[in-house]
């Protein structure tokens, strides 16, 4: 953890979130409050993220660079045309929201302990799905469920969540056929909270965290 003279938020029953400015030098603006639909949404949309353990506090993120995948961009290797060219994957949307984000949950990642999905939070997006907030694209290989990923939809901002795959390709399948839809939707961006290589191999990039609250609240 970065030192930082910044102080930590302790949010109480009110609907209200500091500023996003307010963050540690590692994204942390926030602790406390819950995880209703109201004030997920309203984190979503001034660019705030939960993300905590089982036994944590729940932790309010806010990053700065942010990862981002402006739709236009997205990066389709050769090997990917062939794969998305092909009859080897199916897909489907919102058929099974809550086995993907199990699915989530439950893949080992590297250099992570357990997992940040908790019961609270698949309760909470559960709830966010419902509501038709929370989005899931899922990828059949025949009838088995190989790979899939959920988010939140802004309307014009796909917030990205989590991704899962148990065969190659499958998660950059989903991925792929998400910034298509987020084009032909005309989508400003698609959320990816931090930066990891495989993003950055699709054609996602970190910009400042102001230019993303900017293109987030449509001031660009």
């Amino acid at each position: 953890m970065n030192n930082t003279h910044n102080p930590l938020f302790y949010l109480s029953e009110q609907l209200v979130f500091p500023a996003v400015e307010n963050a540690n030098a590692d994204g942390l603006l926030a602790v406390g409050g819950d995880l209703s639909p109201k004030r997920l949404l309203l984190a979503y949309k001034n660019g705030i993220f939960p993300w905590f353990n089982e036994d944590s506090l729940i932790l309010w993120w806010s990053p700065d660079p942010r990862m981002v995948l402006f739709p236009k961009n997205i990066k389709v290797s050769k090997s990917m045309q062939k794969v998305m060219k092909s009859n080897q994957f199916r897909l489907t949307k919102n058929t099974c929201f809550d086995t993907v984000v199990d699915q989530c949950a439950a893949i080992k990642r590297t250099n992570q302990e357990g997992t940040w999905i908790t019961k609270k939070m698949k309760k909470a997006y559960h709830k966010l799905h419902q509501k038709g907030y929370a989005i899931s694209y899922e990828v059949w290989q025949g009838d088995a469920l190989v790979g899939g990923l959920y988010g939140i939809d802004l309307g014009d901002v796909f917030c990205g969540e989590s991704m899962f795959s148990t065969v190659s390709n499958a998660s950059k399948y989903a991925f792929i056929k998400l910034a298509e839809e987020a084009q032909q939707k005309a989508y400003k961006l698609i959320d990816c909270q931090v930066y990891t290589k495989h993003l950055e191999s699709l054609g996602a990039q970190e910009i400042p965290r102001a230019d993303f609250i900017k293109l987030l609240q449509g001031h660009y």
